[in-house]
């Protein structure tokens, strides 16, 4: 590998991305590119700043073109979400940003791993596939990892446990429809079902807590960057350095399931160098696998809006 990343979008996620990047991870050459030229230019004069601390790397501002050479290309560009919006409220908006995005990277003879984090993710990795032709593997979204360590904050602080110590999930759209895979969960290797303090009206209350938290965030400072931009970090690090990494993502749906459609969903999934090693089947509960496949049905409906030039 290079170790070359191409970031696409210099935004507030991208640019917290790109700093938690160099911090985590040893990374040759870093190019930024963003519609706002000047800013990418700035921030990687920005962060040279920093790389006495963490080894040297080329830091620059660049183009599409740059994507030639590049093993990863992360798309946080698009359009944020503003409060009062759903997730799905972007897709129109977004995907013309997306189209534009795609085909000049590939056009420039890309051949790495693309890695979505614009919203709605779901919907914007599966047409980032579409878009390009790439196999399956070879596209990631960031899915319901971020969801899935909220819900882990959540029931740690609810029980006063290490969050470490909590294995909990989300899963489906990264949106209105996710779910919490409460029944196969466990807290300190014991059943999250056999703790007290989560009766089903708590457990009712963290489900909404969890959906309404990127809300609650942007409400009160505009933006939700932190925790995406870790996960980015989580997600591209195992891609260069090439170590399996087992995260809820946004992976592509192939008869998991049960479900038909071809399409991107959170669900766990194994990556490495290669991008996607394999998606895994979570186990669910009746009650859950109705919420996948409902979660899957949305998603379908508005992948059959979108219409691609």
């Amino acid at each position: 590998m290079n170790r070359k990343v191409l970031l696409v979008g210099d935004g507030s996620v991208g640019s917290t991305f790109a700093n938690d990047l160099l911090q985590n991870c040893n990374v040759k050459e870093l190019v930024i590119c963003d519609v706002a030229e000047k800013r990418p230019v700035g921030d990687s004069m920005d962060l040279e700043d920093i790389t006495p601390f963490m080894g040297q790397t080329d830091i620059h501002s660049g183009h599409y073109s740059d994507a030639t050479d590049a093993d990863v290309c992360v798309i946080t560009a698009g359009v944020p979400r503003k409060p009062g919006e759903t997730r799905l409220d972007l897709v129109a908006k977004n995907v013309k940003i997306l189209e534009s995005i795609v085909k000049p990277v590939v056009d420039s003879g890309f051949k790495g791993i693309f890695v979505v984090s614009a919203n709605p993710v779901d919907i914007l990795t599966t047409l980032t596939q579409k878009l390009s032709g790439f196999p399956k593997n070879k596209v990631i979204g960031t899915g319901t990892s971020l969801d899935s360590m909220r819900l882990r904050v959540e029931l740690a602080k609810r029980l006063n446990v290490p969050v470490t110590k909590v294995n909990s999930m989300v899963l489906g759209e990264h949106g209105d429809t996710s779910f919490e895979n409460f029944d196969e969960s466990t807290i300190d290797h014991k059943p999250l079902r056999s703790y007290e303090e989560l009766d089903q009206e708590t457990l009712d209350a963290i489900e909404i807590n969890i959906r309404k938290k990127g809300g609650k965030i942007i409400a009160n400072k505009g933006a939700t960057f932190y925790g995406v931009a870790m996960m980015l970090t989580q997600i591209v690090s195992a891609i260069l350095d090439n170590r399996a990494i087992e995260l809820p993502l946004s992976a592509p749906i192939t008869g998991e399931y049960g479900i038909k459609h071809d399409l991107y969903l959170g669900t766990p999934a194994v990556i490495d160098g290669q991008g996607i090693k394999y998606v895994i089947e979570a186990k669910l509960s009746d009650a859950e696998q109705e919420k996948m496949l409902n979660s899957a049905n949305k998603m379908q409906e508005v992948l059959e809006t979108v219409k691609l030039d």
